[in-house]
């Protein structure tokens, strides 16, 4: 059997498969995310019951960043800088009670997300493909022919600085940067900017899809200038808010505007920006796929 793990900013998917065939959970859990040592703790409870029997294999992790992706690193699968409280320097893999012996991949959620996407989701048939995500956080993860694009380091693009949308004074609320894409889209943002979360916004809905638009569209187009993916899925809770997902297509036509033509993205219709298929399981997909692959049942993962 083998096990993969999506740790996320609001809840963790624990989720086992048979080596076989990855693609098919047999069993499932869904915990909080509280503290490290109550949430990574039923994790541990979750995984034992299939390693005291010698059932396990392999294990994907795909966790909530920043974390340590380089397998050389001693620090390797360790959350590091999050502004997430009471995780920074976090040791998952020790927290998990995984030895040296079972074989563990680490990557970012949203190149967990990205990699069950190409598999088995919206990228089936493509041989690159972002994950974008704009929820707790903002991220991208990358995925070149069902492999992690980047194996020492993942992206931090919820950070970029972006331009600001005409009559925009909110000051953002990340803890780094105040105004980078995160801490003006993130749903935290959301909160603090409106007072509300998305999903209740209401009225305020009519003022918050083009102003989102606007800011998700530019994360659209610094994907597509610097990896030029085949198709970028488009998730997260936010982008759950109606209208927001063809508002961000349209603005991206818009922001690229001449500079790509012919290419699909200046057609809002033509699925090159798209909505998840495996809609939240994306990235304990893609968790379990790289375990599968870790078990001995594909080629070695190597960096493209």
């Amino acid at each position: 059997m083998i096990a993969g793990i999506e740790t996320g900013g609001t809840k963790v998917i624990c989720a086992i498969a048979a080596s076989s065939a990855p693609g098919t959970i047999v069993e499932r859990l869904r915990i909080p995310t509280t503290s490290p040592a109550e949430t990574l703790g039923a994790v541990r409870s979750f995984l034992e019951r299939y390693a005291s029997a010698g059932e396990l294999d392999a294990v994907g992790l795909a966790a909530f960043g920043p974390v340590n992706v380089d397998r050389s690193s001693p620090s390797y699968g360790w959350i590091t800088s999050t502004p997430k409280a009471g995780w920074r320097n976090t040791d998952i893999p020790r927290a998990l009670g995984l030895g040296d012996a079972m074989p563990l991949q680490v990557v970012s959620d949203v190149t967990g997300s990205a990699v069950g996407e190409q598999r088995s989701g919206a990228g089936i048939g493509m041989r690159n493909i972002a994950y974008v995500t704009v929820g707790t956080g903002v991220g991208a993860g990358f995925a070149a022919d069902g492999v992690p694009f980047l194996q020492r380091s993942h992206p931090e693009m919820g950070h970029l600085p972006v331009r600001r949308y005409p009559g925009d004074t909110f000051p953002g609320n990340c803890p780094f940067h105040g105004d980078c894409l995160e801490g003006l889209v993130s749903g935290p943002a959301i909160r603090a900017r409106w007072g509300r979360p998305g999903e209740q916004l209401g009225a305020l809905r009519s003022e918050a899809v083009p102003l989102l638009a606007f800011y998700v569209a530019q994360l659209l187009a610094a994907v597509t200038y610097t990896v030029a993916p085949d198709r970028i899925v488009l998730g997260g809770g936010v982008l759950k808010l109606p209208g927001l997902l063809q508002a961000s297509r349209e603005g991206l036509a818009g922001v690229v505007g001449g500079a790509l033509e012919g290419h699909p993205l200046t057609l809002p219709g033509s699925g090159y920006v798209c909505s998840p298929v495996l809609a939240d399981l994306a990235g304990v997909h893609g968790a379990l796929f790289l375990a599968h692959d870790l078990a001995g049942n594909r080629a070695p993962l190597t960096a493209v």
